[in-house]
């Protein structure tokens, strides 16, 4: 019996060529220096909000909700404004790039958006003593969200990759009409939402809650970022996938 064989085939085995596939297959790879600040800055911000920050007197512990609930909206806020831009590029120059940085900024800010509906309606509750009013600031907010749900919606049934760029683009600029209107709610009209800054920059918060609140500010737009900056790490494996498979 000879095994004279078995080299050749071994030689083959070595030969044989990889499937494109496995080039979509993601190493190991050492954290970005982005998202090591934005872990960092989250650990201080839980810190912060929840050691360092004194409790409210009137509310008690539900008032450090509030550490979540405007950084946020604050968020929220700054993601449709990225695609709001983003979608005036796709309209002006068609470009690829700008329609998966809106596309991203828009998946980001409807999750903040949720976390800004679902802790209100717990401060709304503990302050009020109901989940929802119809109050303007709230009204308003929950429009945005519905119209942003209606932007990802609308990309997940065209087909087409340049007619869903531009009809995206068009509903992003209108739906961010609104966020003026959410903005300015509580200078425009009566409401039982409470102003966080004024005109003047009094919020009436003691130093420690200031200092709390602005470490969840810079917390949260660093995380922004990162989550964005992954978003548009997938879109374009998915994008390569596709080209693959074609």
């Amino acid at each position: 019996m000879t095994i004279s064989n078995v080299p050749a085939t071994t030689h083959a085995l070595d030969e044989a060529p990889v499937p494109a596939t496995a080039e979509l297959v993601p190493s190991r790879r050492r954290p970005s220096i982005l998202g090591i600040v934005t872990l960092v800055s989250l650990v201080a911000f839980v810190y912060m909000a929840f050691f360092y920050a004194p409790e409210d007197a009137n509310m008690g512990p539900v008032q450090r909700i509030f550490y979540v609930h405007v950084p946020s909206a604050w968020i929220s806020m700054v993601a449709f404004g990225v695609v709001f831009c983003a979608s005036l590029i796709v309209l002006v120059k068609r470009s690829e790039r700008a329609d998966q940085f809106a596309e991203a900024a828009a998946s980001i800010g409807v999750l903040f958006t949720t976390v800004v509906l679902v802790t209100g309606m717990m401060w709304g509750h503990a302050e009020w003593g109901v989940y929802w009013t119809w109050d303007p600031r709230l009204t308003s907010y929950l429009v945005l969200w519905l119209m942003y749900l209606a932007y990802i919606a609308l990309r997940a049934y065209v087909p087409d990759p340049a007619r869903k760029a531009q009809f995206s683009a068009v509903v992003a600029i209108i739906a961010f009409l609104d966020v003026p209107i959410v903005y300015l709610s509580t200078v425009w009209f009566r409401t039982l939402h409470p102003r966080v800054f004024t005109s003047h920059g009094d919020n009436g918060l003691p130093p420690a809650m200031l200092i709390a609140l602005m470490t969840g500010l810079v917390a949260f737009t660093l995380l922004f970022a990162y989550l964005v900056k992954l978003r548009l790490e997938v879109t374009s494996l998915q994008t390569e996938l596709e080209e693959i498979e074609s």
